[in-house]
């Protein structure tokens, strides 16, 4: 009894593909033998590795099975010592699968991917941000990055989370940065003082324009004195979170029903939204684009960052244009359809 224990002891430390090695020679020498034992009960190598698999498994179909003692002997030994063998190896696959998940949840995998969305600073914006995501792309990978120590939406499987320092190469690098298709960064909610949460977001997003410039990214800065920092770190865009609240705030209080018009471009539940359209060639000013989109059920507002091409309808669309509409999602879902089709 003792080998016995010393011997499941020293198997249990082996490495994985030692264990894979040993058996697979266990496997093929035991079907060589019970060939050369019993060759009339087996007629090939093949029937023999076929029964000696069965056996391990303790499937015992009994279209095989050993009629001479000899063959008998060698079953007994294949039920002592390959079935326990048989039996380390789905003890090791359960324990890989285990050990698989518990570094997930605690953030230690690094993502395997591209064309993900990375996420950095957990909390209740973040929450919001992954859920608008699923919502309209529910495919789309998200890479979580934050120094917390447990993945706070585990059930997701679409979120890989990634625990450490956002500003670390390290952690950047484990988060396939220089692969994703965008990144926003969210200004830390732990940290009291605004300009040390800037401070924080601004060296995020260096680092990740110095790893992978051509990433598009999304700061949210809460101090609007810092705004040219972050075009200096070549932000894409960037979103003022007290200065729009206190704004909208003062609109609601002397222009009653103005902040309804922004809560439902806000919220999904409401139908309309904003969205990108293609531009047609067709279309030579945004008076034809405008009165185009409109036929369609769609109202042209702006061109990138551009809100005033109301007021110059008769001017050329240039062809970096990317112009958006509001709309809901069916009649974006036809715009798109019509610019394929054509």
């Amino acid at each position: 009894m003792h080998f016995f224990i010393r011997l499941s002891t020293k198997l249990m430390h082996l490495r994985k593909t030692t264990i894979g090695l040993i058996i697979l020679i266990f496997v093929l020498l035991s079907a060589t033998i019970a060939y050369l034992i019993e060759p009339s009960t087996f007629e090939n190598w093949f029937n023999a590795f076929y029964w000696v698999l069965t056996t391990m498994a303790t499937v015992g179909y009994g279209d095989y099975f050993a009629i001479s003692p000899g063959g008998k002997i060698f079953t007994i030994f294949l039920y002592i010592f390959g079935i326990g063998l048989l039996s380390l190896v789905i003890g090791k696959v359960i324990d890989s699968i285990a050990e698989v998940q518990r570094k997930r949840g605690a953030g230690a995998l690094a993502f395997e991917g591209e064309d993900h969305v990375v996420i950095v600073n957990w909390g209740q914006k973040a929450r919001t941000a992954i859920e608008e995501i699923l919502e309209y792309a529910p495919k789309t990978a998200i890479v979580l990055i934050d120094e917390i120590n447990r993945h706070p939406l585990e059930h997701l499987v679409q979120v890989h989370f990634v625990s450490g320092d956002p500003a670390a190469d390290s952690i950047l690098k484990k988060a396939s940065i220089s692969t994703c298709r965008a990144a926003i960064i969210f200004a830390d909610e732990r940290i009291q003082e605004s300009a040390l949460v800037d401070g924080k977001s601004l060296l995020v997003v260096s680092s990740i324009e110095r790893l992978a410039p051509q990433v598009h990214t999304t700061v949210e800065i809460t101090l609007e004195n810092h705004v040219q920092n972050f075009r200096h770190a070549q932000v894409n865009e960037f979103i003022l979170s007290h200065d729009a609240i206190s704004r909208l705030a003062v609109r609601a209080a002397l222009h009653e029903g103005s902040s309804d018009v922004i809560s439902q471009l806000l919220n999904r539940t409401n139908g309309s939204d904003v969205y990108e359209v293609a531009v047609d060639r067709s279309w030579k000013t945004y008076g034809e684009a405008f009165q185009a989109l409109l036929a369609q059920g769609a109202t042209l507002i702006a061109d990138r960052e551009d809100l005033g091409i109301n007021r110059k309808l008769d001017t050329p669309i240039p062809a970096e244009a990317r112009l958006y509409v509001v709309a809901d999602a069916e009649t974006q879902r036809k715009i798109a359809a019509n610019k394929v089709s054509r």
